[in-house]
C-alpha cells in the first residue's frame, strides 16, 4: 500500500500523484485500485485495507491529511483528481467537502441497508460507518448523575466556574452546538453557548483527554468529551490515564429526551473517482460488520448499524439511547454554530 503523510509542498505531492498512477497500472492487472483521502488517522485501519485487498485484489492507496488540506487538495485538483474516496471522522467535516462538491451520488442497496437513513447524507453522497457520542466526563464525587442528564444542564449556573471543554473551533463541538440549533432553534442555543461560557473554569484549551484528566485533577467537575476518548484512556496500556478514569466516570445526557447526541466516522465516493466501482465496494466493505466490529473495538466508537453488537472494550458503555437526529441535519448548521460561538465568546 502506498501512503502519504500531510500536504507538504506541491512538488512533493505532484511527484505522489504520479506514483499513485505507476501503482495504478501494475494493480490494474491485479485488480485494480481504490484512491484514498482520509482524515482518518489510526494505525489499525492498515488492517482494513489489507483485509479488502485480499478479498478482492484491490489495492488501496491512502493519502492522509486534515480534512481541510484534503478539501483543499481536492478542489486545487480539479477533475483531474486521483481521489476515489474521501473519508473523514466527523459529520461536519463531511459537510464541508459536500459543499466544496467533491462527492458524487451513490445508489448501493448495500449501503442503504446496512446503515441507518439518519446516520447518511440523504441523496447519497457520505455515509458512515461507526458512531461517537459527545458526552460528559464528571467527578462522582462532587456531581450526581441526574445533574447531567441533559445537555441544557451544562449551562446551568449550578456548574458556574465548573465546566472544561475544548476551543470553539473543535468539529465535535461545532456538531453538537449544530445539533442543538437544529433541535431548539438559535435563540435558546445562543443562550446555551453564553451560559457553557459563563460556566468554563478555565479558558478552552487542549483536547479531550486533556479535559478528562483535568476533571480527574479538580480543575473541573464536569467536561465534554467524544465517548472513544474515555473509552480508549480506560482500557489502554497508559497507567496513568486508566488512574484517571477511576475517578472519572462517564454520562450520556440527553437532547430533548430523545438521547446523547451522536457523530459519525463516514465516507463518499468522490465526485470525479477515476474508480468509481471500487470506491463503492470499498465503502459497502467499510459499512459491513466485520469492519464496523474492526473500527469499533480498535478505536473505540460504536457500530453504526443497529444488528452489530459492539465488541469489546465499547460494549460497557453501548447501552445508551442515541439521538435520532439526522447526521447531515445538524452537520448543515455548522456556520450557524460558529457564528453563535463566536459571538457567545467562546474561544
Amino acid at each position: 500500500m502506498a501512503r502519504f503523510g500531510m500536504m507538504g509542498v506541491m512538488l512533493a505531492g505532484l511527484a505522489a500523484l504520479a506514483g499513485c498512477s505507476d501503482t495504478g497500472e501494475q494493480a490494474a492487472q491485479e485488480g485494480g485500485v481504490v484512491n484514498l483521502y482520509t482524515a482518518r488517522h489510526y494505525d489499525s485501519d492498515q488492517a482494513l485495507y489489507d483485509r479488502f485487498k485480499q478479498e478482492t485484489g484491490i489495492t488501496v492507496n491512502v493519502i492522509e491529511g486534515s480534512p481541510d488540506e484534503l478539501v483543499a487538495r481536492m478542489t486545487s485538483e480539479g477533475a483531474n483528481s486521483p481521489a476515489d474516496l474521501f473519508v473523514a471522522a466527523d459529520a461536519g467535516a463531511l459537510w464541508r467537502a459536500q459543499q466544496a462538491g467533491l462527492f458524487q451520488p451513490v445508489s448501493s442497496e448495500t449501503l442503504n441497508s446496512r446503515i441507518p437513513a439518519n446516520l447518511r447524507e440523504p441523496s447519497g453522497l457520505w455515509y458512515g460507518f461507526v458512531r461517537r457520542a459527545r458526552v460528559v466526563a464528571y467527578d462522582p464525587a462532587k456531581v450526581q448523575p441526574d445533574e447531567i442528564d441533559d445537555y441544557a444542564d451544562l449551562a446551568s449556573p449550578r456548574f458556574r466556574g465548573k465546566l472544561c471543554v475544548r476551543s470553539s473551533d473543535s468539529v465535535y463541538n461545532l456538531s453538537l452546538v449544530g445539533a442543538l440549533i437544529e433541535a431548539w432553534g438559535e435563540e435558546r442555543a445562543g443562550e446555551w453557548v453564553r451560559g457553557v461560557v459563563a460556566n468554563m473554569a478555565r479558558p478552552p484549551e487542549g483536547g479531550d483527554r486533556d479535559q478528562i484528566r483535568a476533571v480527574a485533577a479538580g480543575v473541573c467537575e464536569v467536561a465534554l468529551t467524544n465517548s472513544y476518548y474515555y473509552i480508549r484512556m480506560a482500557s489502554g496500556d497508559d497507567a496513568a490515564d486508566r488512574e484517571v478514569t477511576q475517578k472519572v466516570k462517564l454520562g450520556f445526557p440527553s437532547l430533548n429526551g430523545e438521547g446523547a447526541h451522536v457523530n459519525i466516522s463516514g465516507g463518499g465516493v468522490a465526485a470525479h473517482a477515476p474508480n468509481r466501482d471500487n470506491a463503492i465496494r470499498f465503502l459497502e466493505f467499510l459499512a459491513s460488520p466485520e469492519s464496523q466490529t474492526h473500527i469499533a473495538a480498535n478505536n473505540n466508537e460504536f457500530p453504526a448499524s443497529p444488528d452489530v453488537p459492539a465488541p469489546a472494550p465499547v460494549d460497557a458503555y453501548a447501552n445508551f439511547t442515541a439521538n435520532p437526529m439526522s447526521v447531515a441535519a445538524f452537520a448543515a448548521r455548522q456556520p450557524q454554530a460558529q457564528s453563535l460561538m463566536s459571538a457567545g465568546g467562546w474561544r
